[in-house]
Parts: structure tokens; sequence; C-alpha cells
């Protein structure tokens, strides 16, 4: 990949209004990230609205910044790429990463659970961290307090991987500022958001996509019934891996996530062998794939103003399902997406879980 077509690329998804489904489907409509950033503007007057593209000295400086970081820039086609996020439907466009990424070609297991986890369940996730590591299996979480910190600390004798919800220069919680260090200069450390940006509310739940997307399965260990363990574990049940809980005492409500998820049919957890067992069928039918080629920039469909009010009177506020769009409106379902493409470049679209969309 050319310099200049990395920058193209960083500029995409550094572009406001384009998010990880629309950057993927800019990428597979026109084959590089160049003739892209050529066709945005007119898809976006289609939409309805103006496009502000990311500057080019914005994406400069920015590879700058990871350069100086010990960092790197990991686009999703590149080879460092976890060859199961990549499977992801909304897998992030480019990742930043320090340290080696090869232990991402072996077998992956998550361990998140409660942040005011208990002396006992923090006990018990770093002995699995460490019982994991030791059969080989590289272990990820997201550096959070308690569980997350507990099953990193475990596997530091294998391998780990922190992924962050900040920039790769910021560590939160501040206490874990050592801790962070140390997986990004002797294991992996991952970020999805540029250098300087802060953990918002909204980055975490896209952090914890990136952890399960990355894993053959997710173990949580306490995690109350709304927490985003349980928003790591139900990512990890819909990419189709394994969904795996440790029980806990009724009277404790950081053990109520586990077993409702329990209820809901995850895989009981007691021993490393547990989690063996239950992740050993996945790894088999999840082999690593040849790194994805976008394809050549695809012919454009024919598209009436009469068909864009076709779909775009179809939605309203309310999220519903991209498939719903395509039946109830007739058209050709590559012909809805380019719509809801160029509403969303447009800033009138937002994406939501499950494939559903919504006017804004």
């Amino acid at each position: 990949m050319t310099h200049a077509e990395r920058i193209a690329r960083l500029r995409l998804i550094r572009t406001p209004n384009i998010g990880p489904v629309s950057w993927h489907q800019l990428m597979q409509r026109f084959g590089s990230g160049e003739a892209a950033l050529e066709a945005l503007p007119d898809l976006a007057v289609r939409g309805g609205g103006k496009l502000r593209l990311a500057p080019a000295e914005v994406a400069e400086r920015e590879i700058a910044r990871v350069a100086a970081l010990g960092a790197r820039h990991v686009f999703c086609d590149d080879g460092g790429y976890s060859p199961l996020l990549r499977e992801v439907e909304a897998a992030p466009p480019v990742l930043i990463v320090r340290r080696d990424t090869a232990m991402l070609e072996r077998p992956c297991v998550a361990i998140v659970g409660a942040r005011n986890a208990s002396a006992i369940a923090c006990r018990f996730a770093r002995q699995l961290a460490a019982d994991l590591a030791a059969r080989g299996v590289t272990v990820v979480s997201g550096l959070a307090r308690g569980v997350d910190t507990a099953a990193h600390v475990g596997a530091m004798g294998g391998n780990t991987v922190g992924v962050i919800a900040s920039g790769i220069d910021i560590a939160f919680p501040p206490e874990n500022a050592a801790l962070q260090d140390r997986i990004g200069t002797d294991q992996l450390l991952v970020a999805e958001q540029p250098p300087g940006t802060e953990p918002l509310a909204r980055h975490f739940p896209a952090r914890n996509r990136i952890i399960a997307g990355m894993a053959h399965g997710t173990v949580v260990i306490e995690a109350a019934p709304k927490s985003g363990s349980l928003i790591t574990a139900r990512r990890a049940g819909d990419y189709g891996r394994e969904v795996m809980a440790v029980p806990g005492s009724p009277l404790d409500p950081r053990a109520q996530g586990c077993n409702l998820l329990i209820r809901e049919g995850a895989t009981l957890i007691q021993t490393v062998d547990d989690v063996l067992e239950a992740v050993g069928p996945i790894d088999a039918r999840m082999a690593r794939e040849p790194r994805q080629a976008f394809a050549a920039p695809a012919a454009a469909e024919p598209m009436g103003e009469g068909d864009r009010a076709a779909v775009a009177n179809l939605l309203g506020p309310t999220p519903v399902a991209i498939d719903e769009i395509v039946r109830q409106s007739g058209r050709p379902a590559a012909a809805v997406q380019l719509v809801l493409l160029e509403l969303e470049l447009a800033g009138r679209l937002e994406r939501h879980a499950g494939a559903r969309i919504s006017l804004l």
C-alpha cells in the first residue's frame, strides 16, 4: 500500500459521518481510499447535505504522532490485523497498535468482568488467565479495574492484549498507567481512537466490540445485569463466538449478570479445561482466511430521485432493520445500500447495532 493510499484511508475514517460500516462500503464500492475520497462530495450532495473531509494534514500529523509513540497503524487488510476481528461487519478500518500482533493469530479468549469485582473473582480471573496463557492461548481484555486488570496480570507469563477506549497515549484508569505501559512494551496494546482522545462513554461499547471480535470466546466473571461486560458477551454471541460465564451467589448483585447469561445458554465455566473444551470446536471452524482484498470499483446502480424517495420515505426516528427497508422498497439491496450511504454521508442517517438504521 502506498503512503498516499494510507493517508486517503485514514482521512476517510477521520471524516465526520463516516463510520466503520460506511468506510467498508466505500472501499468495496470504489476499490481504494483515493478513489473514495474523490467520490465523497457528490455522494453527500445526492444525500441532501455536504461533507467536510478530514484534511490530509490531519492524517499526516496522526501518523507522525503514532510513530513518535512507538506505535503504528494497522489497516483491516494488513497482515498484522486480527484475522477474527476482520470477519466482523463493523470491524475497525484501522487500529493503532504497540508491539507484537503475531499473538492475534493464536487462539484468543477474552476475559471481562466487574470493575468493582470481589477479591475471589479477581483471584479466579488471574489464575484462569495464567492457565490459559500457559496453554498457548492469548488473553484479551480491556484494561479496566477489577477483573480486566487481574486477567492481564495473570497472563503476563504468556500473551495478553489490552484494548483501550482512549488514544494509545492516554492511560485509563490512571492507576493502570504502569500496567498499560508494560503491555505496550512487552505484550500488545490496541486502540481504535487517535492519539489524544479521552475515554468518553461512547467509546467503551466500541472498545467492547473489538474485544469480542478478537476472541474465539468471551468469559464473563462477575457482571451486573446492564454492565459493559454483558455488552461484550452479547457482541460475542452476535459474532457466532462462544459465550462463557462463571456462576456466583444469587445474593451477590455482581453475579446476577453471569447467572443470567448461563440461564440464557452461556457455557458454565469453572476451570481452564472448561474454557478450552468450549472454544475448541470454534477454533477448528475459525481457521485464518487469506487477507481481505477490496473489490474493484463496482458499476454504479441506476438510481433516480424516485428510487431515493422510496427508500428515504420508509425511514424515521425509530431504528429499523436494513433488510426490512429492502423488502418494503422493492429495490435491489445494492441500490438501497447506496441510498443509505448517501444519507449517512450527508449527516442524515444513524446506524445502530443489529444492522438497524434511523433518520437523524
